[in-house]
């Protein structure tokens, strides 16, 4: 029964994890803003010489739910069980992106080229490809950034978890998180925008300070679910379970 529910959890978290990972990289293709969609001003953050709003790829609203997952993953099954996840996730989303660039390739039916609409008649063609296709460097980009996101998230968990033992799960998780977000919200753009596109340096620093801004503070708010989330865990597991399963995380048995 025991290693039902560690077998059980491991799939759930796992499968929850991937998922995510997985559906922000197709959503991210819209830009949203966070002030209109909270219906307050736009803020002005002056930055290089330049005013940026909080206009961010909605994938955002994903990535912060894969880092709590991965820390999760980290308190029960340790830095093998993310790492394992992380792999699997990077190559399923390599395959996602395969399966698209196939299906954005095979000729369109007649029929269903054309749909009329009270604006008027839209190419389905054209806004099939706008959606789901992406280039090259923002793949990679985003496939890096995922992986080196994920391990520097792994090292700083369980750095902090070595000085403070099972205590301060809050201080592990925002401190690990709050680090792989910094480094993967640089990653993504010079490799996307500055290598692969012609963005300026400039431009890549001060979108990445607003990108970081906004996880930082997403972040520090999603904590009380971290919280709730183990507690849900626990209870499932059982003290006794649960204890062994951390300390076998930790390395420490």
């Amino acid at each position: 029964m025991r290693e039902s529910k560690r077998t059980i959890l491991f799939l759930m978290l796992g499968s929850f994890f991937i998922a995510n990972a997985i559906i922000a990289e197709f959503v991210g293709v819209k830009i949203f803003s966070v002030e209109d969609t909270l219906g307050i001003k736009p803020f002005a953050i002056h930055l290089l010489g330049d005013v940026y709003s909080f206009n961010m790829t909605a994938g955002v609203l994903l990535w912060p739910v894969v880092f709590i997952m991965t820390d999760i993953i980290n308190e029960y099954f340790g830095k093998h069980g993310v790492r394992l996840f992380s792999y699997i996730a990077a190559a399923l989303i390599s395959y996602a992106f395969l399966a698209v660039y196939t299906t954005i390739k095979v000729a369109p039916a007649g029929f269903w080229l054309l749909k009329e609409t009270v604006d008027g008649p839209i190419n389905m063609q054209v806004a099939f490809s706008s959606i789901f296709g992406q280039g090259m460097w923002i793949i990679v980009g985003s496939l890096v950034a995922f992986l080196v996101g994920q391990f520097v998230d792994v090292y700083v968990f369980h750095y902090i978890k070595l000085k403070t033992g099972n205590k301060a799960l809050w201080l592990r998780s925002t401190g690990s998180t709050l680090v792989s977000q910094f480094i993967d919200s640089f990653v993504v753009l010079i490799i996307a925008f500055y290598i692969g596109g012609n963005w300026p340096l400039k431009l890549v620093l001060a979108v990445g300070v607003v990108n970081y801004i906004y996880k930082f503070v997403v972040a520090a708010l999603l904590t009380p679910v971290l919280y709730v989330v183990h507690a849900i865990i626990d209870n499932y597991l059982g003290k006794e379970l649960a204890e062994k399963m951390m300390k076998e995380a930790a390395g420490e048995d």
